[in-house]
């Protein structure tokens, strides 16, 4: 099983951001409710970004806003087996 990271960016630009592992597919729980907006997340600091609508910044990124509570990442696919 695939140990997931504490923090996960979708911005290819951060530094917290595994191309490898997004393709793979990765689910957010928030404080219980799946969350598909998720742009990105911090397990031990227990925070989420999620984009707010389809409004964009002045550098043409997604608009976000950041969620306090409980963050469960979770694998959408397993890995295949050699």
């Amino acid at each position: 099983m695939t140990e997931l990271p504490d923090r996960l960016s979708v911005d290819p630009r951060s530094p917290h951001h595994d191309a490898e592992l997004l393709q793979r597919g990765i689910g957010i729980r928030f404080n219980g409710a799946e969350k598909t907006n998720v742009e990105e997340y911090c397990v031990s600091e227990g925070w989420i970004r999620v984009a707010v609508g389809k409004t964009l910044d002045r550098r043409g990124n997604p608009l976000t806003i950041k969620l306090q509570g409980k963050v469960e990442p979770y694998l959408r696919t397993p890995a295949a087996e050699d």
